[in-house]
């Protein structure tokens, strides 16, 4: 089975940027549509953006509209989060994810076939 690895988290202060990044291992994946998925202290898992298997699509939580952009290299089979203007409540730990199929509304229940192991990103006010 394949795996999802994410990178790029740590500690930015209010007002700055963060670019998180997922390779995934298997060169399936990049056959599949992908996601960023967050889960803050005592809260339920949520979509923050999603990029359809060629980028002809892209979604984003209306939280991170125009601060967030989700980016992928098939070639590198990675998918990139540059993160900017970051605000205390992005505070969170965030997933990678893998659908085969592009599903907006299995992105907004917070589903996904194949998931990262979580890379924790903390905004300071």
């Amino acid at each position: 089975q394949g795996q999802l690895v994410e990178s790029g988290g740590g500690l930015v202060q209010a007002g700055g940027s963060m670019r998180l990044s997922c390779t995934a291992s298997e060169r399936t994946f990049s056959d599949y549509a992908k996601y960023w998925f967050r889960q803050a202290p005592g809260k339920e898992r949520e979509f923050v953006a999603g990029i359809s298997r060629f980028s002809s699509q892209r979604s984003y939580a209306d939280s991170v509209k125009g601060r967030f952009t989700i980016s992928r290299d098939n070639a590198k089979n990675t998918v990139l989060l540059q993160m900017n203007s970051l605000k205390p409540e992005d505070t969170a730990i965030y997933y990678c994810a893998a659908s085969k199929m592009w599903d907006t509304n299995r992105q907004r229940r917070g589903e996904s076939d194949y998931w990262g192991q979580g890379t924790q990103v903390t905004v300071s006010s």
